[in-house]
């Protein structure tokens, strides 16, 4: 670990500087605000301190990963006997576990014409609780209709009743009813790309005047993302090192119909985080936010985020990376599990593309859609 101290008049300054010499992948581990030089106790300048490091372990790791050749079954490293003897064991209890807990869960509950469906929900990982809701309703609603099931009707109704449970929920997409929209999230789900294709949108479609904040002063390559997209849109960005910079830059940026603000992407779990999250919120301005989460991430892992995120009054969810999976129940369990709406979901990396309108129809056919496919 690489760790430096800067002092310069301002932030931006002191970022430039770590900049230079530390490159993108730097992190701030702290700053603070301190006096310097003057005359007997007098005249002093206020300047800001920063301390800044660079994992040059990781650094070097991507370079030897770069530089690495694969090696062949005869030359790959072979640990002591007994430490392979007590990995094996470790390895198969553990896939023993999981085998049980497995046919437990695929234990046969239903006829096999709707124990295929069940299954096939299982498998795109929706949760056993609302799988078990979707089939019972389905028996329910054939036995009253007396009808006979087969491949083909399981699919048709598991589709339609899907969307009834569906239509309940609101999915109104990004709205403007409040000038500040706020995305927060944890790290690596394309939050900052996310904002760039919604802000895009915006501009294009909907002729709006966007300007951007980002409080995401954790990682200096974040900030470089955003302002390379506010280039290419040719909106505004201001940088909020503080609370009070963030109140600036709302006052600053008052006359634009849309202010979308990006939050620093980091571990969900991190209480202080979360706590920098709520001094913006506190800020005595209407703000929607929007939690943005990604469809490759575990299904509990997911419902754990929300969770986190939960009491800042999320308005509705943005899912992310629709193009990097071929599981998508997680999109039925966060909005008949929390009773939430999703917002729009993004199904690659190009901007303004790669945007999509979230309806019951959509989620309903990505769930069901490939069932009985060979």
């Amino acid at each position: 670990m690489k760790m430096k101290k800067y002092i310069a008049p301002t932030m931006p300054e002191a970022m430039n500087q770590i900049r230079k010499e530390l490159g993108p992948d730097a992190v701030i581990l702290n700053s603070q605000e301190i006096q310097q030089g003057g005359f007997m106790g007098l005249f002093k300048k206020k300047r800001i301190e920063v301390i800044a490091a660079l994992d040059t372990v990781t650094q070097s790791a991507k370079i030897a990963e770069k530089k690495t050749v694969p090696l062949k079954k005869t030359e790959l490293y072979m640990p002591e006997k007994k430490n392979t003897e007590s990995a094996v064991v470790l390895r198969e209890l553990k896939q023993l576990k999981k085998m049980i807990e497995y046919q437990t869960e695929k234990a046969n509950q239903y006829p096999i014409q709707y124990q295929e469906m069940y299954e096939h929900l299982l498998y795109h990982e929706v949760s056993s609780t609302i799988a078990r809701q979707i089939m019972d309703m389905l028996i329910e609603r054939h036995d009253r209709s007396e009808v006979t099931a087969d491949s083909e009707s399981v699919k048709q109704d598991t589709n339609e009743l899907i969307k009834e449970m569906l239509r309940g929920i609101s999915f109104e997409s990004i709205e403007y009813e409040k000038k500040v929209i706020q995305f927060v999230g944890p790290t690596g789900v394309g939050k900052t790309t996310t904002i760039a294709k919604i802000a895009a949108n915006m501009i294009l479609n909907d002729q709006k005047k966007v300007a951007f904040i980002t409080t995401d002063t954790y990682r200096i390559a974040a900030i470089e993302q955003l302002k390379t997209y506010a280039k290419i849109l040719n909106v505004p960005l201001e940088v909020a090192y503080s609370t009070s910079d963030y109140k600036l830059a709302l006052k600053k940026l008052e006359e634009y119909d849309v202010i979308l603000v990006d939050t620093a992407g980091r571990n969900y779990r991190d209480g202080k985080y979360i706590r920098e999250l709520e001094k913006n919120v506190d800020i005595q301005v209407e703000m929607d936010t929007y939690v943005v989460l990604s469809l490759t991430a575990k299904a509990q892992d997911i419902i754990d985020i929300y969770d986190q995120f939960g009491h800042l009054s999320i308005k509705e969810v943005i899912f992310t990376k629709l193009d990097e999976t071929r599981q998508y129940g997680s999109m039925l369990n966060i909005v008949l599990g929390k009773q939430v709406g999703i917002a729009c979901i993004t199904n690659g990396q190009d901007v303004p593309d790669d945007l999509l309108q979230v309806t019951p129809e959509r989620i309903a056919e990505l769930v069901v859609g490939d069932f009985g496919d060979a």
